[in-house]
């Protein structure tokens, strides 16, 4: 349970930890042990350093490095300095971070050593261009931190800070436009501390070690490891995410806890290291952030023979939505494919094109209302108004609800097939195909059909050694749905194009097949 005593916004996390438990581990980084109390006092001297250099209230802070301690020292110092880190996928091609850095104001901008080259494009056509602060390295044209740090004080600043400031700006994938700022909280952050509490998987305790696999400009990575430090565990962070190294620190660092990507948890399970991988101090196992095939999911959960839990949420309500239990994991049960229930604490509906709640088993979309949704996207107050509607986020996801209350998602609503009159959701196929024993990885998509307006088109990566055969992909997966959603096609590839967090790049996927034409479905 976490103590909420003498935390009021999220730069108290780190002061309070710091206050009770000065010297255990916060963080495990590369086998260094980094203590509460050292990430408080250096988060107050960039907390200085930014004030003394004009930081105003509420102003951003950009960073684009991969996962590492000085994250949440920035995180934290932005955070008592009154202003809002932005952090930014480092995955992202120059002129995406550009836009993002343009889009956020941001007047500083911390940078990793791997990302100094993407930084210097990035910001090359910028108007106004941030200073640009080095993580560890010299480059010109760059100041390195603790140079840049310098002799700033170590008192903390003590400022005021509000419920409804933003703490954390955290930018949409951008698989169906251009990236959004998210506007997250010390209040959204605050009550999603108090609700974690009912969520095992979630529920850390004092000295628990935890995973920081999830990148941190992800809404799950920077959740869990806040989370973790809010909780009094240590986060043992993974610099970036491969199967051995992962295996490895669960081992090394006797790891309790662990939040991966369904994309994740298949790159574990089909890695040669995990035939012979320690797991046994392996606690919970939560997952979640893009859909997961059952098949996959039965073996892991044998093989890591811990608590499995799933969340299903987005960064527009910080995380939160959805929790499927582990006693509803039992194959029997027929809840695999569920989400899960929403939060305790928080409102969720499946409503139709006009808004009213959909009966048990009618597929509609997604709404949840609770104090974690977002303040809102920057610098967008339309798409603000359209998303967030009387409280109420329009999540763009389309599911339905059993009888007992189970959430399952069918996929995004604007990922929808449209094939002679009948909807087709991409999940399900894939889902239905992932079980096929020559398939490592597949996507579904719409492409033009002259008779149906689209078809249904799986593009499948096949495991090592099998031969591409689409007839019998297809038969495989009219055995387990109906027959208009069965692929009509089945290209091979080598990869499937996804986000760092196993999103399938969809527009990607279809680009080559519409180009030239206007879509027949939106």
């Amino acid at each position: 349970m976490i103590d909420l005593e003498g935390v009021w916004n999220v730069a108290d996390v780190v002061r309070a930890q710091a206050r009770k438990r000065a010297g255990e581990p916060a963080l495990i980084e590369d086998g260094r042990r980094i203590g509460f109390a050292e990430i408080d006092k250096r988060a107050s001297r960039i907390a200085r350093r930014l004030l003394a250099e004009g930081l105003g209230r509420q102003e951003r802070v950009a960073y684009l490095g991969e996962n590492s301690e000085h994250f949440f020292a920035f995180a934290f110092g932005v955070a008592k300095a009154g202003g809002a880190l932005a952090p930014i996928n480092f995955r992202l091609a120059a002129p995406e971070i550009g836009y993002i850095v343009g889009d956020s104001g941001a007047r500083w901008m911390i940078v990793g050593s791997d990302f100094a080259d993407a930084a210097e494009k990035a910001v090359a056509s910028l108007p106004r261009k941030p200073k640009l602060i080095a993580l560890g390295f010299d480059r010109s044209g760059f100041t390195r931190d603790d140079l840049w740090i310098g002799d700033a004080e170590a008192g903390d600043p003590a400022l005021p800070l509000a419920p409804d400031d933003d703490v954390i700006q955290l930018y949409t994938s951008g698989t169906t436009g251009l990236p959004k700022g998210v506007r997250l909280t010390h209040r959204n952050y605050l009550e999603a501390f108090r609700l974690v509490v009912g969520a095992p998987g979630l529920a850390y305790e004092v000295g628990d070690v935890v995973l920081g696999a999830m990148p941190f400009f992800h809404v799950a990575g920077v959740n869990i490891a806040l989370i973790a430090m809010a909780s009094g565990a240590c986060v043992a962070i993974m610099r970036d995410f491969s199967p051995g190294l992962a295996l490895d620190l669960i081992a090394r660092e006797k790891v309790n806890h662990a939040f991966l990507a369904p994309a994740m948890i298949l790159m574990l399970m089909q890695a040669a290291e995990m035939a012979t991988a320690d797991l046994t101090s392996m606690k919970t196992l939560a997952y979640g952030a893009s859909p997961i095939a059952e098949d996959l999911l039965v073996k892991a959960k044998a093989r890591f023979n811990c608590v499995f839990t799933q969340f299903y949420g987005m960064t527009e309500t910080t995380g939160a939505g959805t929790m499927l239990a582990h006693e509803a994991h039992d194959p029997a049960l027929g809840k695999l494919r569920s989400c899960g229930k929403a939060w305790p604490g928080l409102e969720l509906k499946i409503v139709d094109a006009e808004g009213r709640e959909t009966p048990a088993g009618a597929v509609g979309e997604i709404i949840i209302r609770a104090p974690l949704v977002m303040k809102g996207y920057w610098n967008k107050s339309e798409e603000t108004a359209r998303s967030v509607r009387d409280g109420w986020m329009h999540t763009g996801d389309a599911a339905y609800m059993d009888d007992d209350g189970f959430v399952f998602i069918y996929d995004r609503v604007k990922d929808m097939i449209v094939t002679g009159g009948e909807n087709v959701y991409p999940a399900e196929v894939e889902n239905a195909i992932f079980g096929h024993p020559d398939v490592a990885d597949v996507a579904v998509i719409g492409v033009p059909d002259e008779k149906w307006g689209e078809s249904v088109k799986a593009v499948v990566v096949l495991k090592p050694g099998a031969a591409p055969d689409a007839a019998s992909i297809t038969a495989w997966a009219r055995e387990r749905i109906a027959g208009y959603k069965a692929p009509k096609s089945v290209d091979f590839v080598a990869a499937i194009p996804r986000t760092i967090t196993g999103k399938v790049l969809r527009r990607e996927l279809r680009k080559p097949y519409w180009e030239g034409r206007q879509r027949m479905v939106s």
